[in-house]
């Protein structure tokens, strides 16, 4: 992995990282990662002596945001990881790597003394963890160093952390010293996308054209704002309703939100044969409405039947769809094994709910995503779907939990199949 020579705001960064704490914070691919590596690096070489250790939110992502890159840096020589014994040998030293991504996390660092600290996405950590971490940094000159992306500006991090810093090198490049005498050791970078040179114009478009609206905001310009208001601001139903299908050319999945009290809702997801997705077709079961619920077998005899005789658009007397996928509401674990008995083959969703939105969000923006009109849960959800304010408040990212069936299993389809259909869309508007 070539590293090309740090310029403006990536060197001062280094310079400056002195402090007890040390944060590159701020939008995606800007650099923050490589400059936080490099000054790890740095520090497993000359530190104090003394047990090191490194985070992520889980072993796996910290494996794949850092430790690869370090050894596409230095070579497999000398940065050996031993996957399964949670341990990372660098430069000739011993560092442990745990993940962090519950409140349970706190018990695999007590009782430990840490001479150095790297810290990989912090904001997805739980608060227990990262206060129990800075006790652990207790030998003479320890220092902890992270990264994180911008969440939202109530976030604990933010407030308790990010605010009191000691030393901001702002978006602007600025170098703005605390007269907070209660301000923290704590040395923060901020970075947006146009602090890494290295990146085409290309890309940078691309990227810009991937986050709109809130997530534009932070991952782009590295700004840390509250998720309010409408999800999909985007949604346009006389630009994103369609009364007519082209030719499908790949049945991609079919999508499920399993519900007994609530509705159940399956969604198919198409790639049509212009380059961009379509929600062709939506089967929904109301069991208040109904006044009756269904069991795991009725519902699979019902969607089954349901996807045998749906018209392929151009065709109508042709009936019957095969998706590729079946993608089911990870909690259903009893309709997945009906399913499994049913002879299909289902897989447990991807339930990575923000990530699923900014996917959703930026497909709707660049009109690659369209719905049919007969999706009428999915187009009635869609308009109404928010934040909720309460969450926000306490710096939570969340959706209201509220009229979501549909939008959830299209969701899932969406977000699980990812890798199947986005080689495949548009190139154009790609």
């Amino acid at each position: 992995m070539a590293v090309t020579p740090l310029v403006g705001k990536q060197r001062e960064s280094l310079r400056l990282a002195t402090a007890r704490w040390n944060i590159w914070e701020g939008a995606v691919r800007s650099s923050k990662t490589v400059c936080s590596i490099l000054n790890w690096l740095r520090y497993v070489r000359t530190g104090p002596s003394g047990n090191l250790l490194m985070v992520g939110k889980t072993e796996r992502t910290l494996k794949r945001n850092v430790i690869d890159p370090i050894q596409e840096m230095v070579g497999k020589r000398r940065c050996r990881y031993r996957e399964g014994a949670g341990e990372l040998d660098l430069f000739g030293r011993t560092i442990y790597t745990v993940g962090a991504n519950n409140e349970l996390a706190s018990d695999k660092i007590k009782g430990l003394t840490l001479s150095g600290a790297y810290c990989d996405e912090v904001t997805t950590y739980p608060q227990s963890f990262f206060s129990m971490l800075g006790t652990r940094l207790s030998t003479d000159g320890a220092q902890g160093f992270g990264t994180t992306n911008p969440e939202g500006p109530n976030h604990w991090f933010k407030k308790d952390y990010l605010d009191r810093a000691s030393l901001h090198l702002t978006r602007d490049g600025r170098i703005v010293e605390s007269a907070d005498p209660g301000a923290l050791d704590l040395h923060r970078f901020t970075f947006q996308l146009a602090d890494n040179p290295t990146l085409s114009a290309s890309y940078v478009d691309a990227l810009k054209r991937e986050y709109v609206g809130l997530f534009y905001r932070r991952f782009v310009l590295g700004e840390w704002v509250l998720a309010q208001g409408a999800i999909y601001d985007m949604w346009d139903p006389d630009r994103h309703v369609v009364d007519i299908l082209p030719r499908i050319d790949r049945w991609i999945g079919l999508g499920v939100d399993y519900g007994t009290v609530n509705p159940f809702a399956g969604l198919v997801l198409g790639l049509g044969a212009d380059g961009r997705l379509y929600l062709t077709n939506e089967w929904r079961y109301d069991s208040k409405a109904a006044r009756r619920s269904l069991t795991d077998h009725e519902y699979s005899e019902r969607l089954r039947g349901w996807l045998a005789r749906i018209p392929h658009p151009g065709a109508p007397s042709v009936l019957g769809v095969h998706p590729e996928w079946t993608v089911v509401d990870p909690s259903a674990a009893s309709f997945v094994a009906q399913l499994y008995r049913d002879g299909l083959s289902p897989t447990l969703a991807d339930n990575s709910v923000l990530d699923g939105i900014r996917l959703i969000s930026s497909l709707l923006a660049a009109g690659l995503l369209l719905v049919h009109r007969s999706c009428a849960g999915w187009i009635e959800e869609v308009g109404g779907y928010s934040w909720d304010d309460k969450a926000a408040a306490k710096g939570e990212d969340r959706p209201i939990k509220d009229a979501d069936h549909s939008l959830d299993a299209g969701r899932y389809v969406l977000k699980t199949t990812e890798a199947l259909w986005r080689p495949h869309l548009l190139e154009a508007a790609a």
